[in-house]
């Protein structure tokens, strides 16, 4: 029996010592940023493409409030509730006292300056597309904002999700930096595809997840049910959408639809960010948009 025991104790730290192996937080290139210019003017592009504003306002506020990052919009999901947290410059509630390289290790690889694993309600298996200067321009832009000392609220989240360290293992299994759409593809559909793909991160809402919260990838941007409860997102693959690239661009610019209706809900967020953008930048979306496999 003592035997049986020891053979026991031993498999199960031999199993913990795996467990936090397999989940360890990915480190960050210690090179980064390093020779690199910052160029604000351009992080303000990146951090309207990534529809920053949209999540981490204070809910409700308007105008040039919204550039006061203090968060607090609520996620419901089937795993919790999680709140945008605070990401102004404030030295203690925000982020004005963290490195370029823990931004950076946040954005890319979902990972905190204390070492642990944000959730994925926090698009980073997105913006780990970003290429490095994206990533300076936008912290130096996000410096240059007002601070707020209105803390981070907790998230609503129940066991097992509370325990962080095993979002290592969902990462091992969804996290990836591979882009969905491949092959030889133009300029203006390279650069749609970092953009969606990327920094707005349009397979966050419309891709459908698995049980675990996967994105189904096989389905990419095919349709999913509202994480709110209310109705489904649709689909924008060519086997639904049927606009052309012009109605694509009218519709980023204005929220305007071929059928004279407009984007109402987070979607009119979504062409307000899109709206910043260069228009080159709206074309490629809907470059990218229609070359994409349609999915019924």
């Amino acid at each position: 029996m003592r035997g049986f025991l020891t053979a026991g104790l031993a498999c199960a730290v031999i199993a913990a010592g795996g467990f936090f192996a397999l989940t360890a937080p990915a480190a960050l290139d210690p090179n980064f940023g390093q020779g690199t210019a910052p160029d604000p003017e351009a992080g303000q592009l990146v951090f309207a493409a990534g529809g920053c504003v949209s999540c981490h306002a204070v809910p409700g506020a308007t105008e040039d409030a919204k550039l006061v990052l203090a968060g607090g919009l609520p996620f419901p999901s089937d795993f919790g509730t999680f709140y945008a947290p605070n990401i102004s410059p404030d030295m203690v509630h925000g982020i004005g006292a963290w490195t370029l390289a823990e931004f950076a290790r946040a954005v890319t690889k979902g990972v905190s300056p204390d070492n642990s694993h944000y959730y994925p309600a926090f698009p980073y298996t997105a913006y780990a597309h970003l290429d490095q200067q994206d990533v300076i321009n936008l912290f130096t832009y996000m410096q240059s904002l007002p601070a707020s000392a209105i803390p981070s609220k907790a998230h609503d989240v129940s066991f097992p999700f509370n325990i962080r360290r095993g979002l290592g293992l969902w990462k091992m299994l969804f996290g990836s930096d591979e882009f969905v759409l491949n092959g030889d593809l133009t300029e203006e559909v390279a650069r749609g595809r970092y953009l969606a793909e990327g920094l707005a991160h349009c397979g966050e809402c419309h891709t459908p997840r698995n049980a675990l919260g996967g994105l189904n990838r096989d389905a990419w941007l095919s349709g999913a049910p509202n994480p709110s409860g209310k109705g489904t997102i649709p689909n924008i693959t060519p086997a639904k959408l049927e606009w052309s690239e012009a109605d694509l661009i009218e519709y980023f610019t204005s929220g305007f639809t071929p059928e004279y209706d407009s984007a109402g809900g987070e979607m009119a967020e979504v062409v307000s960010n899109l709206a910043q953008l260069p228009q080159s930048d709206r074309a490629a979306i809907a470059a990218y948009l229609k070359a994409i496999p349609a999915v019924e």
